[in-house]
Protein backbone atom coordinates (compact mmCIF):
# COMPACT_ATOMS: atom_id res chain seq x y z
CA UNK A 1 0.00 0.00 0.00
CA UNK A 2 1.30 2.94 -1.16
CA UNK A 3 1.36 5.65 1.89
CA UNK A 4 1.07 9.59 1.93
CA UNK A 5 5.01 9.61 3.10
CA UNK A 6 6.08 7.34 0.26
CA UNK A 7 4.61 9.17 -1.98
CA UNK A 8 5.87 12.37 -1.23
CA UNK A 9 9.48 10.97 -0.91
CA UNK A 10 9.14 9.45 -4.39
CA UNK A 11 7.62 13.27 -5.72
CA UNK A 12 11.08 15.07 -3.84
CA UNK A 13 13.42 12.25 -5.67
CA UNK A 14 11.58 13.10 -9.27
CA UNK A 15 11.98 16.90 -8.56
CA UNK A 16 15.50 17.07 -7.16
CA UNK A 17 17.15 17.07 -10.39
CA UNK A 18 15.36 20.08 -11.60
CA UNK A 19 16.21 21.83 -8.88
CA UNK A 20 19.70 21.38 -8.57
CA UNK A 21 22.01 24.03 -9.69
CA UNK A 22 23.53 21.38 -11.86
CA UNK A 23 20.61 21.09 -13.72
CA UNK A 24 21.78 22.18 -17.85
CA UNK A 25 19.56 25.05 -17.98
CA UNK A 26 19.42 26.08 -15.03
CA UNK A 27 23.18 26.76 -14.30
CA UNK A 28 24.56 27.31 -18.53
CA UNK A 29 21.46 30.16 -20.07
CA UNK A 30 21.80 30.97 -23.34
CA UNK A 31 23.30 34.12 -23.19
CA UNK A 32 22.40 37.24 -25.69
CA UNK A 33 24.29 40.32 -24.99
CA UNK A 34 23.02 43.56 -27.09
CA UNK A 35 24.97 46.53 -27.39
CA UNK A 36 23.49 49.43 -29.37
CA UNK A 37 25.55 52.46 -30.80
CA UNK A 38 25.42 56.27 -29.81
CA UNK A 39 21.70 55.66 -27.83
CA UNK A 40 21.39 57.39 -24.35
CA UNK A 41 18.33 56.66 -21.97
CA UNK A 42 16.03 59.73 -24.22
CA UNK A 43 15.93 57.67 -26.80
CA UNK A 44 14.00 54.77 -25.17
CA UNK A 45 10.51 54.26 -24.57
CA UNK A 46 10.66 52.97 -21.07
CA UNK A 47 12.95 55.32 -19.83
CA UNK A 48 11.14 58.14 -20.99
CA UNK A 49 11.97 58.83 -24.42
CA UNK A 50 9.17 60.14 -26.42
CA UNK A 51 10.34 60.56 -29.87
CA UNK A 52 11.02 57.35 -31.19
CA UNK A 53 8.89 54.11 -30.51
CA UNK A 54 10.81 51.01 -29.69
CA UNK A 55 8.15 48.35 -28.58
CA UNK A 56 10.56 45.51 -28.44
CA UNK A 57 12.92 47.09 -26.11
CA UNK A 58 10.25 48.15 -24.09
CA UNK A 59 8.96 44.53 -23.91
CA UNK A 60 12.20 43.26 -22.74
CA UNK A 61 12.04 46.08 -19.61
CA UNK A 62 8.48 44.91 -18.80
CA UNK A 63 9.27 41.63 -18.80
CA UNK A 64 12.55 41.38 -16.84
CA UNK A 65 14.63 44.32 -15.28
CA UNK A 66 15.55 48.06 -15.85
CA UNK A 67 18.44 49.57 -14.11
CA UNK A 68 18.61 53.30 -13.70
CA UNK A 69 21.73 53.36 -12.86
CA UNK A 70 23.45 51.96 -16.02
CA UNK A 71 27.01 53.59 -17.22
CA UNK A 72 29.58 53.82 -20.00
CA UNK A 73 32.48 55.48 -20.49
CA UNK A 74 31.20 59.05 -23.26
CA UNK A 75 32.53 57.38 -26.49
CA UNK A 76 32.93 54.27 -28.17
CA UNK A 77 36.05 52.61 -28.10
CA UNK A 78 36.76 52.88 -24.16
CA UNK A 79 33.47 51.64 -23.77
CA UNK A 80 34.15 48.60 -25.58
CA UNK A 81 37.30 47.92 -23.93
CA UNK A 82 35.64 48.03 -20.83
CA UNK A 83 33.31 45.41 -21.47
CA UNK A 84 35.28 43.26 -23.74
CA UNK A 85 38.01 42.97 -20.60
CA UNK A 86 36.50 44.29 -17.30
CA UNK A 87 38.99 46.65 -17.02
CA UNK A 88 39.00 50.00 -17.34
CA UNK A 89 41.04 51.26 -20.55
CA UNK A 90 43.77 53.02 -18.37
CA UNK A 91 44.29 49.67 -16.87
CA UNK A 92 46.44 48.14 -20.16
CA UNK A 93 48.74 51.83 -20.03
CA UNK A 94 48.63 53.96 -23.60
CA UNK A 95 47.54 50.70 -25.52
CA UNK A 96 44.31 50.54 -23.71
CA UNK A 97 43.62 54.41 -25.02
CA UNK A 98 44.67 53.31 -28.10
CA UNK A 99 41.51 54.55 -30.49
CA UNK A 100 40.36 51.36 -32.17
CA UNK A 101 43.05 49.13 -30.94
CA UNK A 102 42.85 46.39 -28.78
CA UNK A 103 45.26 46.04 -25.89
CA UNK A 104 47.83 42.56 -26.54
CA UNK A 105 47.78 41.96 -22.75
CA UNK A 106 43.70 41.71 -22.84
CA UNK A 107 43.77 38.72 -25.43
CA UNK A 108 43.17 35.28 -23.72
CA UNK A 109 41.16 36.91 -21.26
CA UNK A 110 38.31 38.80 -22.88
CA UNK A 111 34.87 38.12 -22.83
CA UNK A 112 35.11 35.79 -25.38
CA UNK A 113 37.69 33.50 -23.95
CA UNK A 114 35.92 33.35 -20.52
CA UNK A 115 32.81 31.99 -21.90
CA UNK A 116 34.84 29.86 -23.84
CA UNK A 117 36.05 28.52 -20.63
CA UNK A 118 32.30 27.72 -19.30
CA UNK A 119 31.79 25.48 -22.31
CA UNK A 120 30.03 28.23 -24.24
CA UNK A 121 29.77 28.22 -28.26
CA UNK A 122 30.92 31.91 -28.63
CA UNK A 123 29.98 34.81 -31.84
CA UNK A 124 30.07 38.00 -32.58
CA UNK A 125 27.92 40.55 -34.88
CA UNK A 126 27.91 44.12 -35.97
CA UNK A 127 31.03 46.59 -34.99
CA UNK A 128 33.98 45.65 -34.01
CA UNK A 129 36.07 48.59 -33.46
CA UNK A 130 38.97 46.91 -31.97
CA UNK A 131 41.48 46.94 -35.04
CA UNK A 132 41.51 47.21 -38.60
CA UNK A 133 40.02 44.28 -39.62
CA UNK A 134 42.14 43.84 -43.19
CA UNK A 135 44.95 43.89 -41.38
CA UNK A 136 44.04 41.43 -38.51
CA UNK A 137 41.68 38.95 -39.97
CA UNK A 138 41.86 36.32 -37.28
CA UNK A 139 41.50 38.92 -34.41
CA UNK A 140 37.90 38.17 -33.18
CA UNK A 141 39.51 34.24 -32.78
CA UNK A 142 42.35 35.63 -30.50
CA UNK A 143 39.85 36.97 -28.05
CA UNK A 144 37.70 34.37 -27.77
CA UNK A 145 35.15 34.45 -30.82
CA UNK A 146 34.32 30.73 -32.33
CA UNK A 147 32.73 33.19 -35.48
CA UNK A 148 31.93 36.33 -36.51
CA UNK A 149 30.25 38.81 -38.61
CA UNK A 150 31.84 42.44 -38.78
CA UNK A 151 31.68 45.37 -40.93
CA UNK A 152 35.28 47.04 -41.66
CA UNK A 153 35.33 49.94 -40.04
CA UNK A 154 36.47 52.76 -41.42
CA UNK A 155 37.02 51.05 -44.45
CA UNK A 156 33.11 51.01 -46.37
CA UNK A 157 29.44 51.17 -45.43
CA UNK A 158 28.23 49.12 -42.11
CA UNK A 159 24.46 49.87 -43.47
CA UNK A 160 23.81 49.65 -47.57
CA UNK A 161 25.80 47.71 -49.40
CA UNK A 162 28.17 46.88 -46.10
CA UNK A 163 31.73 45.56 -46.19
CA UNK A 164 31.73 43.12 -43.87
CA UNK A 165 34.35 40.54 -42.78
CA UNK A 166 33.11 36.98 -42.04
CA UNK A 167 35.30 34.41 -40.25
CA UNK A 168 38.31 35.38 -41.52
CA UNK A 169 37.31 35.89 -45.57
CA UNK A 170 35.44 39.06 -46.97
CA UNK A 171 32.03 38.57 -48.00
CA UNK A 172 31.30 39.41 -51.66
CA UNK A 173 27.19 39.00 -51.66
CA UNK A 174 26.38 42.32 -49.78
CA UNK A 175 26.02 44.44 -52.58
CA UNK A 176 22.09 46.01 -52.46
CA UNK A 177 21.83 44.32 -49.45
CA UNK A 178 21.06 46.17 -45.36
CA UNK A 179 24.02 45.30 -42.88
CA UNK A 180 21.77 45.15 -40.01
CA UNK A 181 20.20 42.30 -41.45
CA UNK A 182 23.12 40.50 -42.15
CA UNK A 183 24.61 40.48 -38.90
CA UNK A 184 20.82 39.32 -37.45
CA UNK A 185 20.55 36.34 -39.54
CA UNK A 186 24.21 35.71 -38.76
CA UNK A 187 23.57 35.25 -35.24
CA UNK A 188 20.07 33.62 -35.48
CA UNK A 189 21.69 31.47 -37.70
CA UNK A 190 24.87 30.75 -35.09
CA UNK A 191 21.99 30.37 -32.43
CA UNK A 192 20.36 27.62 -34.52
CA UNK A 193 23.49 25.66 -35.05
CA UNK A 194 24.06 26.12 -30.87
CA UNK A 195 20.66 24.38 -30.35
CA UNK A 196 21.51 21.52 -32.83
CA UNK A 197 25.03 21.22 -31.04
CA UNK A 198 23.48 20.91 -28.00
CA UNK A 199 25.74 23.78 -26.58
CA UNK A 200 25.01 27.17 -24.63
CA UNK A 201 26.17 30.23 -26.65
CA UNK A 202 27.11 33.39 -26.18
CA UNK A 203 26.17 35.53 -28.81
CA UNK A 204 27.48 39.07 -28.87
CA UNK A 205 25.59 41.88 -30.70
CA UNK A 206 27.72 45.25 -30.85
CA UNK A 207 25.09 46.74 -32.89
CA UNK A 208 26.14 48.98 -35.73
CA UNK A 209 22.72 51.12 -34.81
CA UNK A 210 22.52 54.04 -34.31
CA UNK A 211 25.90 55.28 -35.23
CA UNK A 212 26.03 57.57 -38.47
CA UNK A 213 27.87 56.64 -41.63
CA UNK A 214 31.55 57.58 -41.85
CA UNK A 215 32.90 60.76 -43.66
CA UNK A 216 36.93 59.53 -43.71
CA UNK A 217 36.73 57.07 -47.13
CA UNK A 218 39.15 59.29 -49.32
CA UNK A 219 37.00 61.49 -51.11
CA UNK A 220 33.58 58.32 -51.73
CA UNK A 221 30.68 58.45 -50.04
CA UNK A 222 28.72 55.02 -48.72
CA UNK A 223 25.43 53.65 -50.21
CA UNK A 224 23.00 56.37 -49.06
CA UNK A 225 19.42 54.52 -47.46
CA UNK A 226 17.34 56.33 -50.01
CA UNK A 227 16.17 59.61 -52.22
CA UNK A 228 20.54 60.18 -51.95
CA UNK A 229 20.39 60.54 -47.81
CA UNK A 230 21.48 57.95 -45.50
CA UNK A 231 19.38 57.42 -42.44
CA UNK A 232 17.96 59.89 -40.09
CA UNK A 233 18.41 59.27 -36.13
CA UNK A 234 14.77 58.43 -35.73
CA UNK A 235 15.11 55.37 -38.70
CA UNK A 236 18.28 53.70 -37.10
CA UNK A 237 16.11 53.69 -33.55
CA UNK A 238 13.39 52.23 -35.47
CA UNK A 239 15.68 49.21 -37.04
CA UNK A 240 17.43 49.25 -34.06
CA UNK A 241 14.53 47.89 -32.47
CA UNK A 242 13.41 46.02 -35.04
CA UNK A 243 16.44 44.03 -34.78
CA UNK A 244 15.93 43.51 -31.11
CA UNK A 245 12.59 42.16 -31.91
CA UNK A 246 13.62 39.86 -34.78
CA UNK A 247 16.13 38.27 -32.73
CA UNK A 248 14.03 37.79 -29.59
CA UNK A 249 11.14 36.25 -32.03
CA UNK A 250 14.00 33.79 -33.31
CA UNK A 251 14.45 32.50 -29.55
CA UNK A 252 10.88 31.98 -29.42
CA UNK A 253 10.63 29.88 -32.88
CA UNK A 254 13.75 28.39 -31.71
CA UNK A 255 11.34 27.26 -28.18
CA UNK A 256 14.68 28.52 -26.55
CA UNK A 257 13.95 31.82 -25.03
CA UNK A 258 13.02 30.24 -21.65
CA UNK A 259 16.39 29.26 -21.65
CA UNK A 260 18.46 32.37 -22.40
CA UNK A 261 19.47 35.73 -20.78
CA UNK A 262 19.11 38.69 -22.60
CA UNK A 263 21.12 41.65 -21.78
CA UNK A 264 20.43 45.64 -23.67
CA UNK A 265 22.47 48.30 -23.20
CA UNK A 266 24.60 50.97 -25.00
CA UNK A 267 28.08 52.20 -25.40
CA UNK A 268 27.74 56.05 -25.00
CA UNK A 269 25.14 58.69 -25.14
CA UNK A 270 22.91 59.96 -28.18
CA UNK A 271 25.09 62.20 -31.04
CA UNK A 272 24.67 65.40 -30.57
CA UNK A 273 24.47 65.42 -34.57
CA UNK A 274 24.36 62.88 -37.31
CA UNK A 275 25.50 62.68 -41.05
CA UNK A 276 22.46 62.72 -43.08
CA UNK A 277 23.08 64.26 -46.70
CA UNK A 278 25.95 65.82 -48.91
CA UNK A 279 25.59 69.31 -49.32
CA UNK A 280 26.34 71.77 -52.76
CA UNK A 281 29.31 71.42 -52.11
CA UNK A 282 29.69 67.83 -51.63
CA UNK A 283 30.55 67.76 -48.12
CA UNK A 284 28.36 65.81 -45.69
CA UNK A 285 25.88 67.74 -43.64
CA UNK A 286 25.11 66.92 -40.42
CA UNK A 287 22.02 68.14 -38.55
CA UNK A 288 21.69 68.21 -34.54
CA UNK A 289 19.97 65.29 -33.02
CA UNK A 290 17.48 66.11 -30.81
CA UNK A 291 15.14 63.72 -27.95
CA UNK A 292 12.07 64.34 -25.98
CA UNK A 293 12.35 62.50 -22.52
CA UNK A 294 9.80 63.19 -20.29
CA UNK A 295 8.35 66.24 -21.58
CA UNK A 296 11.77 67.68 -22.05
CA UNK A 297 13.84 68.46 -25.04
CA UNK A 298 17.12 66.84 -24.27
CA UNK A 299 19.81 67.22 -27.13
CA UNK A 300 22.39 64.00 -27.41
CA UNK A 301 25.65 64.47 -25.22
CA UNK A 302 28.07 61.75 -26.67
CA UNK A 303 31.07 62.48 -25.41
CA UNK A 304 30.63 64.27 -22.25
CA UNK A 305 31.38 63.12 -19.19
CA UNK A 306 27.79 63.80 -17.68
CA UNK A 307 24.45 61.89 -17.45
CA UNK A 308 23.55 62.57 -21.05
CA UNK A 309 26.82 61.28 -22.16
CA UNK A 310 27.48 58.59 -19.85
CA UNK A 311 24.29 57.19 -18.73
CA UNK A 312 22.94 54.36 -20.47
CA UNK A 313 19.89 51.83 -20.60
CA UNK A 314 20.32 48.42 -19.44
CA UNK A 315 17.77 45.59 -19.41
CA UNK A 316 17.88 41.93 -18.20
CA UNK A 317 15.42 39.82 -19.54
CA UNK A 318 15.06 35.74 -18.36
CA UNK A 319 11.18 34.43 -18.61
CA UNK A 320 11.34 32.42 -15.25
CA UNK A 321 14.62 33.83 -13.49
CA UNK A 322 14.79 37.52 -13.84
CA UNK A 323 11.34 38.81 -12.36
CA UNK A 324 9.65 40.82 -14.92
CA UNK A 325 8.13 44.33 -14.11
CA UNK A 326 10.96 45.12 -11.79
CA UNK A 327 13.76 48.20 -11.33
CA UNK A 328 16.72 48.58 -9.65
CA UNK A 329 18.91 51.51 -8.61
CA UNK A 330 21.85 49.17 -8.39
CA UNK A 331 24.73 51.13 -9.98
CA UNK A 332 26.79 49.18 -13.04
CA UNK A 333 29.44 50.05 -15.67
CA UNK A 334 30.14 48.34 -18.23
CA UNK A 335 33.29 46.77 -16.90
CA UNK A 336 30.61 44.75 -15.02
CA UNK A 337 29.49 42.70 -17.36
CA UNK A 338 32.61 40.36 -17.48
CA UNK A 339 32.32 39.16 -14.13
CA UNK A 340 28.23 38.80 -14.77
CA UNK A 341 28.04 36.58 -17.75
CA UNK A 342 30.51 34.51 -15.95
CA UNK A 343 28.59 34.43 -13.14
CA UNK A 344 25.55 33.46 -14.80
CA UNK A 345 27.74 30.96 -16.68
CA UNK A 346 28.83 29.37 -13.08
CA UNK A 347 32.61 30.53 -13.39
CA UNK A 348 34.44 29.99 -10.22
CA UNK A 349 36.41 33.44 -9.23
CA UNK A 350 39.95 33.80 -11.38
CA UNK A 351 43.58 34.84 -11.12
CA UNK A 352 42.65 37.60 -13.15
CA UNK A 353 42.61 41.59 -12.25
CA UNK A 354 39.18 42.66 -13.28
CA UNK A 355 37.60 46.21 -11.89
CA UNK A 356 34.15 45.19 -12.79
CA UNK A 357 31.77 43.28 -10.34
CA UNK A 358 28.72 41.21 -10.79
CA UNK A 359 25.49 42.10 -11.23
CA UNK A 360 24.26 38.53 -11.03
CA UNK A 361 23.44 39.06 -7.45
CA UNK A 362 20.33 41.19 -7.93
CA UNK A 363 19.44 40.24 -10.94
CA UNK A 364 18.07 37.09 -9.38
CA UNK A 365 16.69 39.06 -5.96
CA UNK A 366 19.87 39.17 -4.03
CA UNK A 367 21.03 42.97 -3.63
CA UNK A 368 22.77 42.36 -0.42
CA UNK A 369 25.94 41.08 -2.31
CA UNK A 370 26.59 44.15 -4.84
CA UNK A 371 28.89 46.74 -3.49
CA UNK A 372 29.35 49.20 -6.58
CA UNK A 373 28.97 52.91 -5.29
CA UNK A 374 30.67 54.84 -7.40
CA UNK A 375 31.30 55.06 -11.70
CA UNK A 376 34.48 55.98 -12.80
CA UNK A 377 34.79 57.81 -16.75
CA UNK A 378 37.96 59.14 -18.71
CA UNK A 379 38.06 60.35 -22.20
CA UNK A 380 41.06 62.42 -23.88
CA UNK A 381 42.98 62.75 -20.90
CA UNK A 382 39.60 63.92 -18.81
CA UNK A 383 38.09 62.12 -16.31
CA UNK A 384 35.72 61.83 -13.59
CA UNK A 385 33.78 59.62 -11.05
CA UNK A 386 30.23 60.15 -9.72
CA UNK A 387 28.07 58.43 -6.90
CA UNK A 388 24.37 58.31 -6.65
CA UNK A 389 24.31 62.07 -5.76
CA UNK A 390 27.54 63.57 -6.80
CA UNK A 391 29.79 64.05 -9.55
CA UNK A 392 33.78 64.90 -9.30
CA UNK A 393 35.82 65.63 -12.36
CA UNK A 394 39.66 65.89 -12.29
CA UNK A 395 39.77 69.74 -12.96
CA UNK A 396 38.11 70.26 -9.57
CA UNK A 397 34.69 70.61 -10.37
CA UNK A 398 31.77 68.88 -8.17
CA UNK A 399 28.36 68.93 -8.78
CA UNK A 400 24.78 67.32 -6.44
CA UNK A 401 23.17 65.43 -9.25
CA UNK A 402 19.81 65.55 -7.47
CA UNK A 403 19.66 69.36 -7.50
CA UNK A 404 21.47 70.13 -10.66
CA UNK A 405 20.92 67.12 -12.85
CA UNK A 406 22.52 68.92 -15.78
CA UNK A 407 25.89 70.34 -14.16
CA UNK A 408 25.56 74.32 -14.49
CA UNK A 409 26.50 74.78 -11.18
CA UNK A 410 29.52 73.47 -9.37
CA UNK A 411 29.35 73.33 -5.58
CA UNK A 412 31.85 75.43 -3.56
CA UNK A 413 34.21 73.35 -1.96
CA UNK A 414 34.76 75.26 0.82
CA UNK A 415 31.17 75.73 1.70
CA UNK A 416 30.00 71.93 1.55
CA UNK A 417 27.58 70.74 4.22
CA UNK A 418 29.13 67.55 6.13
CA UNK A 419 27.77 64.93 4.21
CA UNK A 420 28.78 66.80 0.90
CA UNK A 421 32.32 67.41 1.99
CA UNK A 422 32.64 63.00 3.61
CA UNK A 423 31.53 62.62 -0.11
CA UNK A 424 33.70 64.83 -1.63
CA UNK A 425 36.68 63.34 0.30
CA UNK A 426 35.69 59.99 -0.72
CA UNK A 427 35.35 60.38 -4.08
CA UNK A 428 38.58 62.34 -4.19
CA UNK A 429 40.38 58.95 -2.55
CA UNK A 430 38.83 57.03 -5.18
CA UNK A 431 39.55 59.12 -8.11
CA UNK A 432 43.49 59.37 -6.79
CA UNK A 433 43.78 55.78 -6.69
CA UNK A 434 42.44 54.59 -10.47
CA UNK A 435 46.12 55.34 -12.16
CA UNK A 436 47.42 52.49 -11.97
CA UNK A 437 48.24 49.67 -14.63
CA UNK A 438 46.82 46.30 -14.07
CA UNK A 439 50.06 43.71 -13.60
CA UNK A 440 48.04 41.03 -15.09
Amino acid sequence: MITMKSLLATVLVLLIPLMSPSNATASKPNILLIMADDVGCDAIGCYGGQSHPTPHIDALARGGMQFSHAYSMPVCHPSRVCLMTGRYPFRFGAEGMKWGDFPEAAEGISIGDRMKQAGYATAVAGKWQLCMMKNDLQHPRRVGFDSWCLFGWHEGGRYHDPLIYQNGQRREDTLSKYGPDLYVEFLIDFMRQSRRDGKPFFAYYPMALCHDVTDDLKGRHVAPYKDGRWMTYAEMISSMDDMVGRLVAALEQMEIRDETLILFTTDNGTPAASYLSVDADGKMARPKVFSIRNGEVVPGGKGKHDDTGTRVPLIANWPGHVRAGTQTDQMVDLTDYLPTVADVAGLEDEDVFRDGISFAPPLFGDARKRQRDWIYSEHRGKRSIRSPQFRLHDDGRFFDLITDPNERQPLSIDDLPHEANQAHARLQRRLNELKTPADR
